[in-house]
């Protein structure tokens, strides 16, 4: 199996496939420049499955990867967490006074505002692709005033010097990635699964999110995740993304799917998963 990745070589990513993978590391994987062609190669046949940021725990949803689960009639195999922690790397012999643009992901960027506006006012945030992708294209211009934000071990991998580590806003930032193809393919059952749906709420909008939170609060199905996106359509008309902790097989799952459907609201199921650390049974 090869897996597609939000690249180049280097991104928190790369690392959450292989955090995946533990075991089996030599299972190839291929970055793409964009979370979009990384799912576009997954969706043509080139990559069995590709693995993407879903959330962040202080930035929230990765947007483009909420697009692409609207439109790309994708299923969520696995998930994962990785841990995030930022280092400001540059060329040698550049210094901190040097630095006049700081390249990353917005993510990142958006991570770190604070400490660049406390220790680099003067530097201008460029966006890139990846931070890696970041790291790449600073250490391609050479001793320029450029800097990126970046996993410590892309330093390495570019030839970098890390001027400064521990930059985010919280110590503690994970995000989540999911493993995504276009069948669902049935991961051994757990005790601890978790089932991803995205509900249609149709032209009562919001209106019927109390009616959803019934469904599944009256047969104690506990919810994980909930996240409304635009459908792009009009304002206030809504995608509702909800996690639940249960298995798209047990019986009070199946009960609540089918009142939602009774009631008019499109249910489209994402998968079902062992939650990130659970044994399986």
């Amino acid at each position: 199996m090869t897996y597609a990745y939000l690249g180049p070589e280097g991104t928190f990513t790369q690392a959450a496939v292989r955090r995946l993978l533990p075991r089996t590391r030599k299972v190839p994987h291929q970055p793409f420049p964009t979370v979009p062609a990384a799912l576009d190669a997954t969706r043509r046949g080139d990559c069995e499955a590709a693995v993407v940021p879903l959330e962040n725990s202080v930035r929230g949803v990765v947007a483009v990867t909420m697009d692409q689960l609207v439109s790309a009639g994708m299923h969520i195999n696995a998930e994962v967490e990785v841990p995030v922690t930022f280092a400001l790397m540059a060329p040698e012999g550049v210094r901190p006074q040097d630095i006049t643009r700081v390249f990353s992901h917005p993510h990142a960027l958006a991570q770190c505002e604070r400490w660049l506006a406390e220790r680099l006012p003067g530097a201008r945030a460029q966006t890139a692709a990846s931070t890696a992708a970041a790291a790449q294209e600073v250490a391609a211009a050479g001793a320029a005033g450029g800097a990126a934000i970046a996993a410590p071990p892309a330093a390495d991998l570019y030839g970098l010097r890390i001027l400064a580590t521990g930059l985010g806003r919280d110590a503690r930032a994970v995000t989540r990635f999911v493993s995504v193809a276009p069948d669902w393919s049935r991961p051994t059952r757990t005790r601890q699964d978790r089932t991803s749906l995205m509900l249609s709420l149709g032209t009562s909008g919001p209106a019927r999110v109390v009616d959803i939170l019934t469904e599944f609060d009256t047969r104690g199905v506990e919810l994980a995740w909930i996240q409304s996106w635009p459908t792009g359509e009009r304002l206030g008309s809504y995608h509702l993304f909800i996690d639940v902790e249960a298995h798209i097989e047990d019986p009070p799952v199946k009960d609540a799917l089918a009142a939602l459907t009774a009631l008019g609201l499109g249910v489209r199921f994402l998968g079902s998963y062992p939650r990130w650390g659970a044994v399986t049974a």
